[in-house]
């Protein structure tokens, strides 16, 4: 985030829960922030400590694309990184107006499979002021099981986690049974909304060919 840089603290380091809880750690009048920027959509919340809990102040979500005509040609296209530059503008805007206090900011399986990735992410923290970290699939997969372990029924044996994104899908095989989730297994593939449609694409009005793009995705 626009001068996270000239804090103490990492603008880059996770919101991992301390102990004792937030309201000792994190001052409720100052706000924080996490951004994803995915192979299909950029999103960010904006959020102030509550008690043991955050409060959502603010928001973005745009489709971005940014993952567009990857896997034919192994790069960002130009049109896509200025869809994507000029999203997060509007995020660095939200940012400062917020005064948000520190932030997480991470890129996912377009940044990591474009040659030109770490040239985009330059042109990012140069035009915008946000420091993208361009995460591990590993990385990506916990990160998907601390947001929504919470919402997981109560059940036998562990959890099947699955997190879909533009260019990559995560299967993670969680321990529930303790306090905290405990990831047994993971598995990333390159596979998403954006990849499958691009690499399997059909007539829309024709069914029979959306029909048969089907059945080769699901053979993959």
């Amino acid at each position: 985030a626009p001068g996270m840089s000239r804090r103490r603290r990492d603008p880059n380091a996770p919101m991992h829960r301390p102990e004792g809880g937030f309201r000792a750690h994190f001052p409720s009048r100052r706000s924080y922030a996490a951004l994803d920027l995915g192979t299909n959509n950029c999103r960010m919340l904006i959020a102030r400590p509550d008690g043991d809990q955050f409060f959502i102040i603010d928001a973005f979500s745009r489709i971005v694309r940014l993952g567009e005509g990857l896997g034919a040609t192994g790069r960002l296209s130009d049109a896509a990184m200025d869809r994507t530059v000029a999203a997060l503008a509007v995020c660095a805007d939200k940012l400062m107006k917020r005064n948000v206090h520190l932030s997480r900011s991470v890129a996912t399986e377009a940044c990591r499979r474009a040659t030109n990735g770490a040239e985009f992410v330059e042109r990012v923290y140069r035009e915008t002021g946000i420091k993208l970290d361009v995460i591990a699939a590993e990385e990506e997969a916990r990160l998907a099981v601390i947001g929504c372990h919470r919402l997981l029924e109560d059940g036998d044996g562990p959890a099947l986690v699955f997190d879909i994104g533009g260019g990559s899908t995560e299967l993670v095989i969680v321990d529930t049974s303790g306090d905290e989730p405990r990831t047994l297994d993971w598995l990333s593939v390159p596979w998403g909304v954006v990849s499958l449609a691009e690499s399997e694409g059909a007539d829309p009005d024709c069914m029979d060919m959306r029909l048969a793009a089907y059945e080769r995705m699901r053979g993959r």
